[in-house]
């Protein structure tokens, strides 16, 4: 027998069902003319029917409002029919600035009004960058499946070329990284098709073609010789972190950039995408995305010592073993890191907190970290113990940073969860910096503990291509907010931050 109510929950699936999938070929017919979705900073592209009714679902439990498909469609068909010229745009925050005021207007007013600024103007195209990924390990391959995953019509960052070191048989190398591309026992298989080409040495990946290049000099090879110019290197290689070391690679006839995949050393600029963003200069050269706890914790300091003070604190980094670690006992260079990784928990230092002063010099010194390394694979957690100057409750804190998860421009780097079941599994593949776990936050009159769930692979990988667009000047208006997290006005990103 049918409960009370409940007769129409599957009918109601199945309509809701059929609009998401409707809303597929809309939407790529929109990405292929540089127009770029999202749900509250959850991208749109290249999802699933079942990913489209899950991102309204999320949405709709941390909003707590009534948007779904029956909302979302709609003005998603109206947006499909507008000239729109190249532009990030936020479904999510137009939809529910609809349902909350549409000051009397009608849908397809209101929407026409919301996007005036990308309807009917002279389309603005940046020129495609070219990008060479230098090193071929974990956040390499991941590096190259976002850009693969992100070409849309063509004037993004356009992979060209991997370079690796020469191996005895290339193209055997070859295969094995294309295998490597192709499966991965953490993130899944590649979304798309990867077809090898030995005679010519290039892997074709969802129709990009990558080349690749082994040589073991950054500084001799001429990627003018392969149709690569003006191009950006993203060095995932580990072998550099300092910029005497980084510019070797703008010896090399071809490259204009360098970005590296962690903390850069010395007077290396040190970009978090979101925080400060800003500060990158066309003229820059070599830039150092930070680390990926650094990229973690960053954005959510930022905030909080915005709102309520930070006077000091401690993070305690739980941490994924990294394929630095041994898998079983043997020489290490660094301390306690030759024991098992799989089979210990290892102290070890982290780096993150002497980072935070330099990118948030307010709180320079105010940090003490430490990480202890775990047996699992991939995704981690920071512990942020933090003393600040104003007291408040549990519900303010966690009220705070759920509407900067929704309605700052920083929602693409601070995720948040309510959640009391979620476990490190369940945040692999998540395209945020962090994931606030409000079920575990504390707070204590002027003390606040928070829990970050972070996916030190692929959510790091996220940031690092943020802020190679960012580097490479490809930005695109941004409708429902602030593009990509950048305001470019820190004083501004403050006020909304405030007033979020």
């Amino acid at each position: 027998m049918t409960r009370p109510g409940l007769d129409g929950v599957f009918s109601d699936w199945k309509e809701r069902e059929a609009l998401a999938e409707a809303m597929i070929p809309m939407i790529g017919a929109l990405y292929r003319r540089n127009v770029v979705l999202y749900i509250h900073g959850l991208p749109l592209n290249n999802r699933s029917v079942i990913d489209l009714m899950k991102a309204h679902r999320f949405v709709r439990q941390i909003e707590k409002n009534e948007m779904s498909e029956f909302e979302t469609h709609p003005i998603l068909g109206i947006l499909s029919k507008l000239e729109l010229t190249p532009a990030h745009l936020d479904l999510g925050r137009l939809t529910s600035s609809f349902m909350a005021d549409n000051q009397g207007l009608s849908m397809q007013e209101f929407i026409e009004q919301a996007c005036a600024s990308i309807i009917g103007t002279d389309t603005v195209m940046h020129d495609p960058r070219d990008v060479v990924v230098y090193g071929f390990g974990r956040i390499g391959r991941l590096v190259t499946r976002l850009l693969v995953e992100k070409t849309g019509g063509g004037h993004n960052l356009v992979p060209k070329a991997v370079v690796l070191r020469s191996p005895k048989d290339p193209i055997k190398d070859l295969n094995r990284r294309a295998s490597l591309l192709r499966r991965d026992s953490i993130h899944g298989n590649f979304k798309g098709t990867i077809r090898v080409d030995e005679e010519n040495g290039v892997l074709v990946c969802n129709g990009n073609v990558i080349r690749f290049i082994y040589s073991g000099d950054p500084a001799s090879i001429d990627y003018t010789e392969y149709g690569i110019n003006n191009a950006m290197v993203i060095d995932s290689s580990g072998a550099w972190r300092d910029e005497q070391g980084l510019s070797q690679h703008l010896q090399s006839k071809g490259v204009s950039k360098v970005l590296l995949t962690t903390s850069g050393k010395g007077d290396l600029k040190n970009i978090v995408s979101g925080v400060n963003s800003d500060l990158i200069d066309p003229d820059d050269q070599i830039i150092g995305a930070a680390s990926c706890t650094t990229n973690a914790i960053v954005p959510v300091l930022k905030c909080i010592n915005d709102e309520f003070g930070i006077e000091h604190g401690h993070m305690e980094t739980v941490h994924a073993y990294t394929d630095d670690q041994n898998l079983h006992d043997n020489i290490h260079s660094k301390d306690r890191r030759g024991r098992s990784a799989a089979l210990n928990m290892v102290l070890t230092e982290s780096n993150a907190t002497s980072s935070v002063g330099k990118l948030l010099p307010e709180l320079a010194g105010k940090l003490t970290g430490n990480s202890i390394r775990v047996p699992v694979p991939n995704v981690s957690m920071a512990i942020l113990n933090l003393r600040v100057r104003k007291e408040v409750t549990r519900d303010q804190v966690n009220a705070f940073l759920r509407d900067v998860s929704l309605n700052s421009s920083m929602n693409r780097q601070v995720g948040y969860t309510e959640s009391n079941e979620v476990v490190s599994s369940d945040f692999v593949g998540d395209r945020h910096a962090g994931m606030v776990d409000a079920h575990a936050t504390i707070a204590d009159g002027k003390t606040i503990v928070l829990y970050i769930w972070y996916d030190n692979e692929f959510g790091y990988a996220c940031q690092v291509i943020r802020v190679a667009q960012k580097m490479a000047g490809i930005k695109y208006p941004f409708v429902g907010g602030q593009s990509l997290g950048e305001s470019g006005d820190p004083k501004a990103e403050e006020r909304r931050l405030k007033t979020a």
